[in-house]
């Protein structure tokens, strides 16, 4: 299994296109990755986090403190924890959070901490995606040593068609799997 051992924080932010995280989830289990899933509360309104869950085997992370025991979601642990930090899919609003240092929910909190590499699948419509403050918060990103999945050409959510559309899963899947491999044999 080419993800066998590996650690990946798999962050879902509010976009329809946190369906997608769903499969991508799937097949890094099936490669043999351990991951722990982290949403933001409005990935929660697209996807249930109980999905995520019943398929990695943990309970999924979106607050600071669980509810029921008060316990607290250490977003320092989770950076230290990960090989890599992948956030599939990634709105504009998590973008600009990111790019800017701002920290006001777990995903971004733990991206401050990570000391692993970080992979980035944006998802937007083609008009946010064109948007020249969206353009500069990725090469910032980029200048931070992230590591952006370009958005593919497609029929969007919004009945547009454009770039703007998160990879597809079994290609984000690979673009991880070749990562580590190139990692391994350097």
């Amino acid at each position: 299994m080419p993800l066998q051992g590996k650690k990946i924080v798999l962050c879902v932010t509010g976009s329809i296109a946190a369906y997608k995280a769903v499969y991508l989830l799937r097949g890094l289990i099936k490669a043999g990755a351990d991951v722990q899933v982290v949403m933001t509360d409005a990935a929660k309104e697209f996807v249930s986090p109980l999905t995520f869950s019943s398929l990695s085997g943990k309970p999924v992370l979106s607050d600071f403190f669980a509810k029921e025991s008060g316990s607290w979601h250490s977003h320092v642990d989770l950076g230290q924890w990960a090989d890599l930090f992948l956030i599939a899919p990634a709105t504009a609003t998590t973008i600009a959070k990111m790019a800017n240092g701002l920290c006001d929910n777990l995903v971004t909190t733990a991206y401050l901490s990570a000391k692993c590499p970080v992979m980035v699948a944006p998802a937007m419509d083609l008009d946010m995606f064109e948007h020249p403050s969206l353009q500069e918060n990725l090469r910032k990103l980029r200048s931070f040593g992230n590591i952006i999945i370009e958005p593919v050409t497609g029929e969007l959510a919004s009945g547009l068609s454009g770039k703007g559309r998160m990879e597809e899963p079994d290609a984000i899947l690979k673009t991880v799997e070749i990562f580590f491999s190139e990692k391994k044999n350097s």
